[in-house]
């Protein structure tokens, strides 16, 4: 059955699970959408709540599954999680901390990688910790070895079992450690920082992401009571202390949301304000932005979006920060299908993120996927084995079709090519954007999007 957008708004998590967006493209995107506290920071902020011995509030929340799904796993080891003063404001009271079965874990993770993160504060807490077998989108390869070697080296004891892994400390307390990561990664770096802080003795990580995200879990983290310093060359200093206090925190702005809005309005030629954006996190994405013939005015609530005349082509290298981010590329991508010229994407940060671009030709677009990447040309970011390029040549009007949604930037892109598309495409397995975009159905309704939700 089709049920009109009216009736598929709504306040909390969107219920796109199991439903198709039939989406009537062609027509520009105007309005305002607002953006709440970043994903990649919201949630480990909750999971950095079990390290306190008083109450955490963490404020700007956006209502996503994959909060939901940390919500959930403080929920089954005792932490009581409530509403708080304001709207998205959560409150987390971790004095009750308990284990849980695995049973339960493995209930509430459901594809979440989150549940590796909550090793370090278990350690400490419970002298023990289980993750199961960690699911996650579809984008290549997410090793967890960064996450164990540096556990181990803290002076966890890592079993490893056909249902998941067990972790636990042997008795003793979790000491500091040199740890040199071998990739910047975002993940091992947040383990490292949620595990260092209440280590006996200092921690120093070289090699560390240093993304605004990372940042704002540093300043959460040294509001609890940690001693935290950013020395120059990625190298982060963390001094162990024995107990930490709860935090008052407001989260950072989704910078990830915010860039998707700013390539909708690109694809569409359309105009978008962002509210609650902020200039300094996104200074790479505008520069791309406005090479690629972009408009931007920067406010003090947020950023408005829009074309300034002919799209076009653009070189992008995807990068660790303060690189153009890999999850800026997908959204992005789509807008370069009506730019005048040939443009490149050099993707080395994950192996298969080009998948998506299968839909993209499907409905007219004009890009070949370099699996090995391009060896020729100056570049600026080091070459990686694993590294894929997209060349993109436009301007190539866009046709409706039938696709399915493969991860959560991808899927975004879908639907942005079926708003950008002449006629109507249907859009399947959109239950993936209710992960990363809050209100994903309103805001769509907000920008003036033509769309049926059919169940």
């Amino acid at each position: 059955m089709t049920t009109p957008v009216r009736d598929a708004l709504a306040d909390g998590v969107p219920p796109l699970t199991g439903d198709v967006l039939a989406i009537r493209g062609g027509r520009p995107l105007r309005g305002r959408v607002d953006v709440k506290g970043a994903k990649n920071l919201a949630t480990k902020a909750m999971v950095a709540s079990l390290l306190g011995e008083t109450v955490s509030t963490l404020r700007d929340v956006p209502a996503i599954s994959d909060v939901a799904v940390v919500r959930s796993l403080l929920e089954v080891h005792g932490v009581r999680v409530s509403d708080g003063d304001e709207p998205g404001a959560l409150v987390f009271d971790p004095s009750d901390v308990e284990s849980a079965h695995f049973e339960e874990i493995d209930a509430h993770a459901g594809a979440s990688r989150i549940p590796i993160l909550f090793c370090g504060p278990l350690l400490h807490r419970l002298g023990q910790a289980f993750i199961p077998d960690l699911g996650g989108c579809r984008i290549g390869d997410r090793p967890i070895d960064f996450h164990l070697d540096a556990l181990r080296k803290f002076g966890a004891i890592v079993e490893k079992l056909p249902s998941g892994i067990r972790l636990s400390t042997g008795g003793a307390r979790l000491h500091g450690a040199n740890i040199h990561l071998p990739y910047p990664s975002v993940g091992a770096t947040e383990q490292v920082l949620l595990t260092a802080v209440r280590a006996e003795g200092t921690t120093e990580l070289r090699n560390a992401a240093i993304e605004p995200e990372i940042m704002d879990l540093i300043a959460v983290l040294q509001k609890m009571g940690a001693i935290i310093s950013y020395e120059p060359n990625r190298v982060i200093v963390i001094e162990g202390v024995e107990k930490l206090r709860g935090y008052d925190h407001r989260s950072i702005f989704d910078r990830n949301e915010a860039a998707s809005w700013a390539s909708a309005a690109l694809a569409t030629d359309g105009e978008i304000f962002v509210g609650g954006a902020k200039q300094q996190e996104m200074l790479t994405f505008l520069n791309v932005f406005r090479k690629a013939g972009g408009w931007f005015d920067i406010q003090e609530d947020g950023i408005l979006f829009r074309r300034d005349g002919e799209l076009k082509p653009v070189v992008v290298e995807t990068d660790v920060h303060p690189g153009f981010m890999t999850d800026w590329q997908q959204p992005l991508v789509v807008a370069l299908t009506q730019a005048n010229g040939r443009s490149v994407v050099h993707e080395t940060v994950y192996e298969n993120r080009l998948g998506f671009t299968d839909a993209l030709v499907k409905m007219g677009a004009d890009i070949v996927v370099h699996p090995r990447g391009l060896q020729d040309g100056p570049r600026r970011v080091p070459r990686r084995d694993l590294e894929q390029a997209a060349v993109i040549t436009g301007p190539t009007p866009l046709h409706a079709a039938d696709i399915v949604v493969p991860d959560l930037r991808g899927g975004y892109s879908h639907v942005i090519a079926a708003l950008t598309a002449e006629g109507e495409s249907r859009v399947s397995g959109v239950d993936i954007l209710s992960r990363g975009y809050e209100k994903f159905l309103t805001k769509l309704d907000a920008v003036g999007a033509d769309f049926d939700v059919i169940r």
